[in-house]
């Protein structure tokens, strides 16, 4: 099985960060673990770039819903970039981008903000 990590750059008012590996039950601590740092430091707006990432599991998707309303109602929100089709079709399956804006380029997404 492969790992998983995930990494952090701020650009300006806006974190992006970059899961990489496998999101799924085992690694969910993680990733839910630099979300919430984020949160905790007030950066509310947020950029996930999956260009990395392998696969995601439902755990792995669980994880943006613990966070979304806390971030939208600090004024800020959730983007998303980078998906796979592999990854897209989970967010798909799910209804998420119905409640998540997903973009083919970070630079497209950090430009909504």
């Amino acid at each position: 099985m492969k790992g998983f990590q995930v990494k952090r750059l701020d650009k300006n008012d806006v974190s992006v960060l970059y899961p990489a590996g496998f999101l799924d039950a085992h690694t969910v601590p993680q990733f839910e673990s630099a979300l919430s740092e984020l949160v905790e430091n007030g950066r509310y707006k947020i950029v996930v770039n999956f260009k990395d990432l392998d696969y995601i599991s439902s755990a792995g998707l669980g994880v943006f819903m613990g966070f979304i309303e806390e971030v939208r109602n600090n004024g800020g929100d959730i983007k998303l970039c980078n998906l796979s089709d592999r990854v897209y079709k989970v967010f798909d399956l799910l209804g998420f981008p119905a409640l998540f804006e997903i973009y083919n380029q970070e630079a497209e997404a950090l430009e909504k903000f």
